[in-house]
C-alpha cells in the first residue's frame, strides 16, 4: 500500500465493527464512502478506489448541468461514466491535483470518452493537458467556481481547490497526516508554507477532502486538523523539515508504472495531423489576415487575458463548441456562407484537436487546428494581443 506517512500508520487492525460518524452542517449531510453530500444547489459525490486508497470527487451545480471530477482513477472510469449518466450530467473537466505516483490517472480515458477538458497545474510534467492553472486562478464550470491554490511540497506541481465551505487538498493535507515530501521534487519547507501559510489560514469550519485516506476517514475540517493532526503540532519550519526528513518510507508500489504513464496523458495529436486536419504555427503565420481563414480561439477568458490571443480571432469557448458547429450554429453558418476555413486553437492543441474531430463529424470538412496551440505559436514568435 502506498504510505504517505500518516502518523497513525502503525495502528494495529482490529476486528471491531467500524462506526461511521455522521457529519452535519447547514444544508448538507455526509455519509460513508462513495457517498453523496448534497445541498439544493450542488451535487457532490466522494468516490473511493480501494486498491490505491484514492478519493475522487464529482461536482456539479445542478442535475442536468456541467460537472467536473477531481483525481479520477483509470480503473474506475466506467463507474464514473455510469454515475454521470445516471445523474444526467455532462462531464466537462477532469482535474488532477498533481502527478500521482500510486495510481494511473483517469484523465486521458475520460477525455477520450467525453471530450472533456483535462486540467492540471502549470508546473505539471505531464506531456499535454488541455488547461494548465496557476495560483489565484478559478476552476469553473456552470454554477461553480473553485479557487486555485498552489500548494507545493508533496510534489512541485501540487494544487488544492477551494469552495467557500470545503477544500480539496490532494496529497498536501491528509486527515491526521500530510503527504510525504521525499520524491517528485518534494520539499518539506515548501509544504510547511503550503500548510501553515495557505491551507490552515482557511476558516476552521472549512471541510477537508483529501486525495487519500488509509484508515477509513472520509472528511475532516481545518479546525480539526489544526488541533489533532500530529504533523501540524510543530513549532517551526525547521522542526517540520526534521520530522518529514526522517520518515524513512518505501516507494509507492505503483510508482515505476504510474509516474511514466501519468506523464503521457495527452491526446495523440499526430492522428489528427495524419488526416490532414492540422497546421503548424509556421503554416498559419502567413494566413493570419487571409479573408479565407477564420481563427477560432477555444480557450477560456482567463487564459486569453493571461497569455493573449492571435489578432483577429473569434472567441468560441470549447464548452460552447457543439452548439456553434451544429446546424444553424454560428460557426456552421460562417463556414457554409463564406467558405472560410475554420482554424481552431487552444493552449496546447488538445482541445482544438477534439474540436476538429467534432467539426468534421458535423460536416465542416475544411476545419483544422494549430498543432501545439498557443504554446507552439509563442515558440514560432507569432504575434499576440490582449483581448479587449
Amino acid at each position: 500500500m502506498h504510505d504517505f506517512g500518516d502518523d497513525r500508520r502503525a495502528r494495529k487492525p482490529t476486528n471491531r465493527i467500524r462506526v461511521w460518524r455522521l457529519i452535519a452542517f447547514p444544508g448538507v449531510v455526509a455519509r460513508c464512502r462513495d457517498k453523496c453530500v448534497s445541498s439544493p444547489e450542488m451535487i457532490f459525490r466522494q468516490l473511493f478506489d480501494q486498491a490505491s486508497s484514492t478519493y475522487s470527487y464529482l461536482l456539479a451545480s445542478r442535475a442536468g448541468g456541467e460537472a467536473l471530477i477531481i483525481d479520477p482513477v483509470l480503473e474506475k472510469v466506467d463507474r464514473y461514466l455510469h454515475l454521470v449518466k445516471e445523474l444526467d450530467l455532462k462531464l466537462v473537466k477532469a482535474v488532477d491535483t498533481h502527478l500521482h505516483a500510486d495510481h494511473i490517472t483517469g484523465l486521458g480515458a475520460l477525455r477520450d470518452h467525453t471530450r472533456c477538458i483535462t486540467v492540471m497545474g502549470e508546473q505539471t510534467k505531464a506531456d499535454v493537458v488541455s488547461m494548465r492553472l496557476a495560483d489565484g486562478d478559478k476552476l469553473t464550470i456552470e454554477g461553480l467556481s473553485l479557487d486555485v491554490i498552489y500548494t507545493p511540497g508533496h510534489t512541485d506541481d501540487s494544487y488544492s481547490f477551494a469552495l467557500p465551505d470545503r477544500v480539496f487538498t490532494g496529497d498536501t493535507l491528509l486527515i491526521r497526516g500530510t503527504g510525504r515530501t521525499d520524491f517528485q521534487n518534494g520539499d518539506p519547507r515548501q509544504q510547511y508554507e503550503s500548510l501553515f501559510g495557505r491551507l490552515l489560514k482557511l476558516p476552521d469550519t472549512t471541510l477537508v477532502y483529501p486525495a487519500h485516506d488509509y484508515k477509513g476517514d472520509t472528511v475532516s475540517t481545518i479546525g480539526e486538523e489544526k488541533a489533532y493532526n500530529p504533523r501540524l503540532q510543530v513549532r517551526s519550519v525547521d522542526e517540520y523539515v526534521e520530522l518529514m526528513s526522517n520518515l524513512k518510507l518505501g516507494n509507492p508500489k505503483m510508482m515505476d508504472v504510474a509516474v511514466p504513464a501519468n506523464m503521457k496523458v495527452g491526446l495523440a495529436q499526430e492522428k489528427i495531423a495524419q488526416r490532414g486536419w492540422a497546421m503548424t504555427a509556421q503554416d498559419v503565420l502567413p494566413l493570419m489576415r487571409s479573408p479565407d481563414v477564420a481563427l477560432i480561439d477555444l480557450r477560456e477568458r482567463s487564459e486569453r487575458e493571461r497569455h493573449g490571443t492571435i489578432p483577429g480571432s473569434l472567441h468560441v469557448p470549447y464548452l460552447a463548441l457543439q452548439e456553434n458547429i451544429s446546424s444553424g450554429g454560428m460557426l456552421s453558418e460562417l463556414a457554409k456562407s463564406t467558405s472560410k476555413q475554420l482554424v481552431f486553437y487552444c493552449a496546447f492543441g488538445e482541445r482544438s484537436a477534439m474540436a476538429v474531430q467534432a467539426a468534421q463529424d458535423a460536416g465542416l470538412a475544411t476545419a483544422c487546428h494549430i498543432q501545439g496551440g498557443i504554446d507552439a505559436w509563442k515558440k514560432a514568435s507569432g504575434p499576440l494581443v490582449r483581448p479587449g
